[in-house]
């Protein structure tokens, strides 16, 4: 009786299990191809991507079809206004009902508004990998299926770098097969379940969307009504290298999922550039030694890749390069904040003898690095340091330029590394030191002035007379046209690739980055230069500081600016030189006679409150004193920019947050 019992007991649960399964999946799931597999169980039932040579199909019979568009109503949510590098919230107010999914389908109405291709289409979705990465990769799956797109194109657990990202639509099976990515980060803001994350989309070139596009996704979200979504399709095993497919119930219809290295597209953009078996050199000699801090941001994968197994350097030279949801968090000494700069890579700064104002640390037991670099979250800023000698992103930009030629991609030699016979083009922007001028006059380059914002680089990237070009941004962003963002990467390879260059005899002593850059300012001088930020401010007290000065800015009193002599105090704007677009109100300018200037902005890409930062710039000509300590030379600046401003009247605030 017993024996009767128990069969009949496993005749009825075959039964019954795939009933009470169907509202997980939908229905019983099968593959077909050369070989089934089980679904894999974890938190939540997800679909296996498998190896791309058995290229199976998932068919769903029963009552559920995955890709079936289901509609729901929701309501227009306040504050969706994309900003500098897409929107940005606090994680928790990502994670609110509807909140992430209103803003993705606000973007595809723009994308329908502007006839991208979305039927049959290919979308990149990955991110940084912060808190919350892989939720929002499957919201945003279910939404592309519901509007045509029929490839996802995924990196492997989740992850692209933001340069990744751009070379992957780029470059990938040829180049230019994926219509637009959606990037998951919130790029050096601190990530975790109570701190940041965000969302952009880039375009078929590989660059952010425009203005216009931003823009009109922004006016979407607040009429938005319904969300199209294919609520059935299954969740995606992002942490399996593969190709799975997914049929409608009536196999009329099939999506594709590639989930694919994350370091693989890049790399191969990165030696159409470079000469690594000439960096490889300079790996090679006894006295280069070499450090690179990945702050627990996406960059680990890539360092390892890149400086360990293709150039050698031992994993010990590695620091932080485990990617972390919420990149170490605040037990580290960067409490989490994935910002390559001297007050958070602070870990590296040490090692390689920098102190947090940017002087040398000395009495170390052991001789700092001749090299050191490090990434943001997303890894598309950098921060160059040599041993004991800290760069600015404003020197390493017109550095690069300046020794351009000693990178294969920018030689005139025509063909050399894709080489199209030297660079045609530089750009900075607006609040970047004017460092990158000067190289750029005297080699008669073509020279842009643009807002904050990669973003404003791209139009001149895609025009061919200016390429090969080279743009950078103070914010510790620098790159060029192999893609359409800044690279991280990009920026130390081309560091390395330069002092390779100037170190090709080994029995000579090595030539490191402080002796570049003295080099340099020997031939043109120096811009003396820091940055103060004033972080948390009321949003409205600031925009009111910035009315009064723009609104002053043709009635100063002659005697406003004390020693220093005004050529002209304006709100900057932009006038595209490729398409004519006008983007106002960039920021406060005070340019003085002799070179100086002043400049105040309201940064777009903090959470809370807004961000206050005020540019400090002297010039001293290659006959000064070129070894003073930047804070001091720029302190006279920084005392007329408080009074001209009324910064501490507005915001009450004594002190920034950050100097660098």
């Amino acid at each position: 009786g017993a024996q009767a019992a128990a069969g009949w007991l496993v005749t009825m649960m075959a039964k019954v299990l795939p009933l009470l399964l169907l509202p997980i999946i939908g229905s019983a799931a099968t593959f077909s191809g050369p070989l089934a597999l089980p679904l894999k169980q974890s938190a939540s039932l997800r679909l296996p991507a498998m190896s791309s040579n058995l290229r199976p199909s998932m068919h769903l019979r029963g009552g559920s079809d995955p890709l079936e568009v289901m509609t729901k109503e929701t309501k227009p949510i306040e504050g969706q206004k994309p900003g500098t590098s897409g929107l940005r919230q606090k994680t928790k107010t990502f994670m609110e009902p509807n909140y992430l999914d209103n803003f993705v389908q606000s973007a595809f109405d723009a994308l329908v508004e502007t006839k991208a291709p979305l039927e049959g289409g290919t979308l990149v979705i990955s991110g940084d990998g912060r808190y919350y990465n892989k939720d929002a990769i499957q919201v945003i799956a279910k939404i592309a299926v519901a509007h045509g797109v029929t490839r996802l194109w995924i990196g492997k657990d989740g992850l692209l770098s933001t340069p990744a990202a751009s070379a992957v639509v780029r470059s990938r099976e040829g180049g230019f097969k994926a219509m637009g990515a959606f990037i998951l980060s919130a790029s050096h803001n601190p990530g975790g379940p109570d701190e940041d994350f965000g969302i952009k989309y880039n375009c078929e070139n590989g660059g952010p969307a425009p203005e216009k596009v931003t823009d009109l996704i922004f006016e979407k979200t607040k009429g938005i009504s319904q969300i199209k979504s294919c609520d059935n399709f299954p969740t995606i095993d992002i942490e399996t290298i593969g190709t799975t497919k997914v049929s409608s119930a009536d196999g009329s219809k099939t999506v594709t999922i590639d989930v694919f290295d994350s370091t693989e597209d890049q790399v191969t953009v990165l030696k159409q550039c470079f000469d690594f078996d000439a960096i490889k050199k300079l790996f090679d000699r006894k006295d280069f030694t070499f450090c690179y801090d990945s702050l627990h941001g996406v960059q680990g994968p890539y360092a390892k890749k890149v400086f360990c197994e293709m150039l050698g350097a031992p994993e010990s030279a590695l620091m932080n390069c485990e990617p972390k949801e919420d990149f170490g968090g605040p037990g580290t000494p960067s409490h989490g904040h994935a910002d390559p700069n001297l007050a958070n890579a602070r870990e590296l700064c040490d090692r390689m003898g920098v102190a947090k104002d940017g002087s040398p640390i000395t009495g170390q037991a052991e001789e700092p690095p001749s090299f050191g670099a490090a990434a943001d979250g997303d890894a598309d800023r950098n921060m160059i340091l040599g041993t004991r000698f800290f760069c600015s992103p404003s020197d390493s930009l017109a550095a690069i330029v300046d020794n351009s030629e000693l990178i294969p991609y920018f030689k005139k030699e025509k063909g050399l590394f894709g080489s199209k016979g030297g660079i045609k083009g530089a750009a900075r922007s607006m609040p970047t030191s004017c460092a990158l001028d000067r190289v750029c006059k005297a080699k008669n380059i073509p020279f842009f002035e643009t807002p904050t914002g990669w973003k404003f680089f791209g139009n001149l990237m895609d025009t061919p007379k200016y390429c090969p070009f080279i743009c950078g941004e103070e914010s510790f962003g620098t790159g060029s046209n192999h893609i359409r963002e800044k690279d991280g990467m990009w920026a130390v390879l081309a560091w390395l690739q330069i002092l390779a260059a100037k170190n090709t005899d080994a029995s000579k002593p090595l030539v490191g980055v402080q002796q570049v850059m003295e080099e340099h300012w020997k031939t043109y001088g120096r811009n003396y230069y820091a940055r103060y930020d004033y972080e948390g401010v009321d949003k409205n007290s600031a925009m009111k500081m910035m009315d009064r000065m723009a609104d002053m800015a043709d009635k100063w009193p002659a005697d406003a600016f004390g020693d220093f002599k005004i050529d002209k105090a304006d709100m900057f704007a932009y006038n595209d030189p490729i398409d004519g677009s006008v983007s106002k109100n960039q920021g406060i300018r005070f340019i003085f006679t002799d070179g100086s200037r002043i400049v105040f902005r309201v940064s777009g890409t903090g959470v809370v409150g807004a961000t206050i930062r005020l540019y400090l710039e002297k010039y001293a000509d290659s006959s000064s004193d070129l070894n003073q300590h930047p804070m001091e030379v720029v302190k006279p600046l920084g005392e007329l920019a408080l009074k001209l401003s009324e910064l501490k009247e507005f915001t009450g605030r004594d002190e920034p947050n950050v100097i660098t």
